[in-house]
């Protein structure tokens, strides 16, 4: 079986560009085309359609392409496994990350790994719960790095309690409060992070009962940060996702406490190829120095 020509169609997918795809791959942009067109034919349907945006997949082409990842992935679990027979000297690993955690423990995590496997090539994706669920699920990427809420559909390693903080602008003034009463979020102005992206916040509201004023809503953490140190309102975060803006902002504990559950979501732990194993291992190894 050829799988290089069903790794030019999930690459294509994913650019939407012959051009860009075919010199990821080392093909020129002609070649792309005669192999699409011949897997066309061995189909017997089109496989992508152009807009003005680039190339998307057809309708077709959407059905099969969680199949053709699949395929690709167990492809690549067996070349690892022939690899780590060997000394796992090659392969490809795939992590979709919260931005959060991608800016605290990968940068540690993929160093120390990269020093054990330097031949493995590690590619990133960055997004909200929703985007690294149906990365993982549709076997864009290996393993998901993210919070537990709305991941039934995956397996579940649990690795770090991350509390939530209220977010507060600088100058408001708590009288030498240490912690920030929950309660008192109520009917305030408030900026809240997007479902989709982190249902954390929500859920905590949803189940204290709490409704704040919600004057806005934003996909990006930094953007809610900035909200809050311009006093359009206060917000409630992950301790993670603040990391360096302390300086803009106050961020004070919660009365009573919250967090939010950091963990790993897998397809199927079985399923995962050596060098995924082996880079959970590397994080599980790095939390536990916490």
């Amino acid at each position: 079986m050829d799988i290089s020509k069903y790794a030019l169609f999930a690459d294509v997918a994913d650019t939407g560009n012959f051009t860009k795809s075919g010199e990821r791959m080392g093909y020129t942009q002609p070649g792309v085309s005669h192999i699409l067109k011949a897997m066309e034919s061995e189909f017997g349907f089109p496989l992508f359609v152009r807009t003005k945006q680039g190339v998307v997949p057809t309708h077709n082409a959407e059905a099969i392409l969680p199949l053709v990842r699949q395929l690709l992935a167990v492809n690549e679990q067996l070349k690892q496994t022939v690899s780590s027979l060997n000394g796992l000297t090659k392969g490809h690993l795939t992590i979709a990350s919260f931005a959060s955690i991608g800016r605290s423990w990968l940068p540690t995590v993929i160093h120390t790994y990269q020093q054990k496997f330097p031949g493995i090539e590690i590619e990133l994706l960055e997004g909200g719960t929703d985007d690294i669920v149906h990365w993982v699920e549709n076997s864009r990427a290996d393993f998901g790095l993210l919070s537990k809420w709305n991941v039934d559909s995956l397996e579940w390693i649990p690795l770090y309690q991350d509390p939530l903080m209220a977010i507060l602008p600088k100058d408001m003034d708590m009288h030498g409060k240490k912690a920030f009463p929950i309660t008192e979020m109520a009917n305030q102005p408030f900026v809240i992070s997007a479902e989709g992206v982190d249902y954390d916040i929500h859920q905590v509201l949803k189940e204290t009962g709490i409704e704040p004023d919600i004057r806005f809503s934003s996909m990006d953490d930094h953007v809610v940060i900035s909200m809050v140190a311009n006093n359009l309102g206060i917000s409630m975060l992950p301790n993670l996702v603040i990391g360096n803006a302390r300086a803009q902002i106050q961020a004070l504990p919660l009365e009573p406490n919250f967090s939010r559950e950091l963990g790993i979501g897998i397809r199927s732990y079985a399923g995962l190829s050596p060098a995924a194993q082996q880079f959970i291992t590397a994080i599980q190894e790095h939390i536990n120095t916490f």
